[in-house]
């Protein structure tokens, strides 16, 4: 049998708004609902961002802790992901919810362009958020938005500063940074198994690359990512009903491969990851 396929929902993000798509959830009860149905369709992970009531993006620790605590009791089992991304907040604040102590939390290991900016991650800021990682037994996503990613991302693992086995998410799609290439999706796994044989990865793909992404990875035999975060669209002309709407067509893709879709308990196998 094929290796389950563990689907990640990212259900917010720091960037689209009501006025992108009103299905977009900001507050923490919206968040925890849209979770639910988004787990109860077949999500084993939730990639979570926090908002200010002005749908501005936050990364106040209670409000982290509000979410973490709905999520445990409406989705029991679920691996819950912090982000610790650079919209959200400035230098250690960035870290600021991890000593909640969630399952796991995204981490940038370097800088790339962004739309409109620099996406800033300095060693210094990186080698602290990954160190209190390992303090609160926080499992890291490494998200790669460039080959230079993956190569610092497995210089770390084994220099013993993240928690193994090795997650990275190739993240594609993001104007001024990687492009939804398949040659170089190709090669970025090809890459990591050269480096890091044991490692596991998913593939995330922004915009109208998330279906793209998401079918490359599922067919390749990794993991993949979706959800309202990284798009808010089902498809050209329609706006995505729900994170669980693109949840159902990622698991239709999974079914189109033959590869089963992970439960919560296979996914935290897979991952390393026990209850808390």
């Amino acid at each position: 049998m094929s290796q389950p396929c563990i689907i990640c929902v990212a259900i917010t993000g720091s960037l689209p708004r009501k006025e992108n798509n009103p299905a977009v959830p900001i507050t923490v009860n919206e968040q925890i609902e849209s979770t639910q149905a988004a787990f109860e369709a077949g999500a084993s992970i939730a990639h979570c961002h926090v908002r200010n009531d002005d749908q501005t993006p936050s990364s106040d620790p209670e409000k982290f802790s509000r979410l973490m605590e709905g999520l445990k009791k409406h989705c029991p089992g679920m691996i819950v992901q912090f982000s610790t991304g650079g919209r959200s907040g400035a230098g250690e604040a960035r870290g600021g919810m991890l000593p909640l102590k969630p399952d796991m939390a995204s981490l940038s290991v370097g800088s790339n362009n962004f739309p409109t900016r620099v996406y800033e991650n300095p060693p210094q800021l990186v080698e602290w958020l990954a160190s209190e990682m390992l303090k609160y037994n926080v499992k890291p996503e490494i998200e790669a938005f460039d080959l230079s990613h993956i190569h610092q991302a497995v210089a770390l693992s084994q220099q013993g500063k993240l928690k193994g086995p090795l997650y990275i998410q190739f993240v594609m799609g993001v104007k001024n940074s990687m492009p939804a290439d398949k040659p170089s999706f190709d090669f970025f796994i090809e890459t990591l198994k050269r480096l890091a044989p044991d490692a596991k990865w998913c593939g995330a793909g922004i915009g109208a690359n998330q279906y793209v992404v998401n079918e490359w990875a599922i067919a390749a035999g990794g993991h993949t990512r979706t959800g309202l975060e990284d798009n808010v669209r089902q498809d050209r002309d329609t706006l995505a009903a729900s994170n669980a709407a693109l949840v159902e067509r990622t698991v239709a893709l999974c079914d189109k491969y033959h590869r089963p879709v992970a439960t919560w308990q296979q996914a935290r196998d897979i991952l390393g990851l026990q209850m808390a």
